[in-house]
């Protein structure tokens, strides 16, 4: 238990040391990673249907593009939701969720000015809406807004607590301060590879300083 112990308390204080922005950086990643995860999920399984739904925007662009972008969108939308949830490639798969928010406001808006009663079909099956009912628009548009937030915090500040980022693209030393090995001492419950204070003293010779 004393190896189980040690381990948890140098992660705990790790994880307490931590700047603040790392858990906003953290709480963007998991609202916009799992967002688009769950926006693609619902999707996969109806291809035919996501084609349909980017009909219905009836959009000033071809035909082929319509069935591209029908085919391809929900594979594109889990793709970056697990890297931002992982926290892998942060900067990137942020730009790329802003991005989708920026196209799905921008449809929504398009929809919107052409007086089409649709559902817009970003996290929810989508579909025509029946005669008299109301859009969401407005509600729909702010969502989007607050997910692409998310995004643009994570591209200006991609760093973020409990990220695949901290271990994999540190530089070497970095990854060695975050790295445990099997080597216990245990009457002082230290665990070699990570720094402590009596490693990171400078040791002098005595005769030296005489």
């Amino acid at each position: 238990m004393g190896r189980v112990d040690a381990l948890i308390g140098r992660v705990a204080e790790r994880m307490v040391g931590r700047n603040w922005r790392d858990w906003i950086g953290l709480a963007a990643r998991l609202i916009l990673g799992i967002g688009l995860f769950y926006a693609g999920a619902i999707k996969i399984g109806r291809l035919e249907s996501n084609v349909t739904q980017v009909a219905l925007y009836q959009l000033p662009i071809p035909d082929w593009m319509v069935t591209l972008v029908g085919y391809a969108q929900p594979f594109v939308e889990i793709a970056v939701g697990l890297l931002l949830i992982i926290g892998l490639f942060t900067r990137i798969s942020a730009a790329l969720g802003t991005i989708a928010m920026v196209v799905f406001i921008g449809g929504i808006a398009w929809a919107w000015s052409q007086g089409l009663q649709i559902d817009c079909g970003c996290f929810s099956i989508g579909g025509e809406l029946p005669e008299g009912a109301q859009t969401k628009y407005v509600q729909d548009i702010l969502r989007d807004l607050g997910m692409m937030a998310c995004g643009i915090w994570l591209w200006v500040r991609p760093a973020s607590a409990i990220a695949l980022d901290t271990w994999l693209l540190a530089p070497p030393a970095v990854r060695h301060d975050y790295s445990y090995t099997d080597s216990v001492d245990e009457d002082d419950e230290s665990i070699s590879g990570v720094p402590t204070p009596e490693m990171t003293v400078p040791v002098t010779d005595e005769k030296a300083t005489r």
